[in-house]
């Protein structure tokens, strides 16, 4: 009997340019292989209508997402209130295929009586609740200060009334518990990341600088930059390379002030790759510890030496594979310690052992597979 099944993405998934957009567009192709027939349902606003979606799918739906003030809510959160699309559940009520959410951004069908029998799924990609307080915390506007702690306020509620309306995958066991400690949530299980097809690349011997990359255009990404440039690498002269997308005046600025930084913005996605094969260590300070980094996977598949503080590693099962700091100096001493120590096969070889098992899209999507149909 054919296994078809409704995917809800928070966005138009292609380009897989972004952690969020990568996770749910590799499971496309996963699928696929299982014999899944997939109906795939994007919420868009900006990325366009993308062809390389129907190579995977059967169908493919594109909704309008609501935004600005017309999308906002006084009871719900801003990334659910402006995903309410009546086209959406007439076409999921048109049969009785499983239904996927990818994110509680996608989920308020889960309030609607019409779908109460309907066997319903939920991707998290992070605790919205505390995804949103950390942004709430460095936000240096007071607009976007306001605006976060509200969604935050929000999210906690509802997150708290969505937990028994469905079956529900974390990206990490820490999330989950959160899930079930505070929400009461019963049925969550750990689903790992859906990745590109990486092979572990991580070159051996010594590469050339330090390297941080991110969307430089979040300003939790622009922080961590900026604290490695004025607190970090400031006093020792090691090269340090800051890349990524739509980065601030006042970035660029500061990378230039020194003549051992600089700053790549918008680089391609093989100019992206070739930087992280070729620095020497990457460096990732975070200030948002929920969910699982996609750029700390991009880094241990295809780089060298990692380094990252507490909020980067927390709770993943990948702090054996990483140099962990927790203030300046700390992450001053051990990049100069790795500098010039050269990357091993040893290490690689510990890196297959943890990440390849662990990160495998085929073996992801049998037990998704598994989970919704019961085989």
């Amino acid at each position: 009997m054919e296994k078809h099944l409704h995917i809800i993405a928070f966005d138009v998934p292609y380009p897989a340019d972004y952690g969020g957009a990568c996770d749910v567009f590799y499971k496309l192709p996963a699928f696929q292989q299982q014999g899944i027939k997939i109906h795939l349902h994007c919420f868009d606003y900006g990325r366009g209508q993308q062809s390389a979606l129907n190579t995977y799918c059967e169908s493919v739906n594109y909704y309008p997402r609501v935004q600005g003030h017309k999308g906002f809510s006084s009871s719900l959160p801003y990334i659910v209130s402006s995903r309410i699309n009546e086209n959406l559940y007439q076409n999921l009520l048109k049969d009785n295929y499983p239904i996927f959410m990818e994110g509680v951004h996608c989920t308020y069908l889960l309030q609607d009586p019409r779908f109460k029998n309907r066997d319903c799924f939920v991707r998290l990609h992070n605790v919205e609740y505390r995804y949103y307080q950390d942004l709430y915390k460095n936000a240096s506007s007071l607009i976007k200060k306001a605006y976060y702690w509200n969604e935050s306020r929000l999210l906690k509620k509802y997150e708290a009334g969505l937990a028994g309306k469905a079956t529900f995958w974390g990206v990490k066991e820490a999330d989950n518990d959160i899930y079930r400690k505070e929400f009461g949530c019963k049925n969550i299980e750990e689903l790992s990341l859906y990745i590109p097809n990486w092979e572990l690349t991580a070159p051996e011997g010594i590469g050339s600088y330090c390297l941080y990359h991110g969307d430089l255009s979040v300003e939790a990404n622009e922080k961590a930059a900026t604290w490695l440039l004025e607190k970090v690498f400031k006093n020792i002269e090691i090269p340090l390379v800051i890349a990524g997308k739509n980065p601030s005046e006042k970035l660029k600025k500061l990378a230039y002030s020194s003549r051992f930084s600089c700053l790549v913005a918008n680089p391609t996605e093989k100019e992206m790759q070739d930087m992280i094969a070729k620095a020497h260590i990457n460096v990732l300070p975070a200030y948002i510890s929920t969910g699982m980094k996609f750029k700390l996977l991009n880094a241990l598949f295809n780089g060298r030496h990692v380094v990252v503080n507490e909020a980067m590693i927390a709770d993943s099962g990948l702090e054996p594979l990483c140099h962990t700091g927790t203030t300046a100096n700390a992450f001053q001493e051990i990049i100069m310690q790795l500098y010039h120590q050269p990357f091993s096969e040893e290490e690689i070889r510990l890196r297959k052992k943890w990440l390849v098992p662990k990160f495998n899209n085929t073996a992801n999507a049998q037990k998704q597979v598994g989970w919704i149909w019961g085989n």
